[in-house]
């Protein structure tokens, strides 16, 4: 362990890394203004979002596709109310900070937003980005925000899904692990 002598060195420098990833996590307006700048550079912009409720290989895997596919790659995510919409009154694991702060860490990762819309459309009519990424489970036709994007000239991709990795699924063999009965899924 690294020290200035005082022994606070390791502390400053481990609370300096934490909040260096909190630059990664924008509100709208704010990255509103980074995607300008993005765009005078000239630099490819990629956009998905999602719940990344527990961050898992199958999202890891889908991450770094996604960033291969420009320059920058921005995530959206759900909003804990959005989360429980979508996915029950259990979920989210983690909460919307928590989920940030986890997809900020991701080297692949260049910024983050929360949106607390149904869908992410708002976000994508402001951003406009130059590639829209979902997961293989969203068919391109069904994409929100395809229009906008290809309207612009952008391009959108629906990337192969990891079959068998899902939070779910984790949660759910964590619950048959403590021997709680987990329900089948239709």
């Amino acid at each position: 362990m690294v020290s200035d002598g005082d022994g606070g060195q390791p502390f400053r420098c481990l609370t300096a890394a934490v909040e260096s990833l909190h630059h990664k996590c924008y509100d709208l307006s704010d990255l509103v203004a980074r995607r300008a700048e993005w765009r005078r550079r000239g630099q490819r912009v990629v956009f998905t979002n999602g719940c990344f409720d527990l961050l898992h290989p199958g999202h890891v895997t889908y991450l770094h596709q996604a960033r291969a596919l420009g320059d920058v790659l921005i995530v959206a995510l759900n909003s804990d109310r959005s989360v429980r919409e979508l996915k029950g009154p259990a979920r989210p694991i983690l909460t919307a900070a928590e989920r940030c702060q986890v997809m900020a860490a991701l080297a692949a990762v260049d910024a983050v937003t929360v949106f607390d819309a149904p869908t992410p459309l708002p976000v994508i009519e402001q951003l406009i980005p130059d590639v829209l990424v979902k997961g293989g489970d969203w068919p391109i036709e069904q994409i929100v925000g395809r229009e906008i994007v290809e309207a612009h000239g952008g391009a959108v991709y629906s990337l192969p899904f990891v079959p068998g990795v899902s939070t779910t699924d984790i949660i759910d063999r964590i619950l048959s692990r403590q021997g709680v009965l987990v329900r089948p899924r239709p």
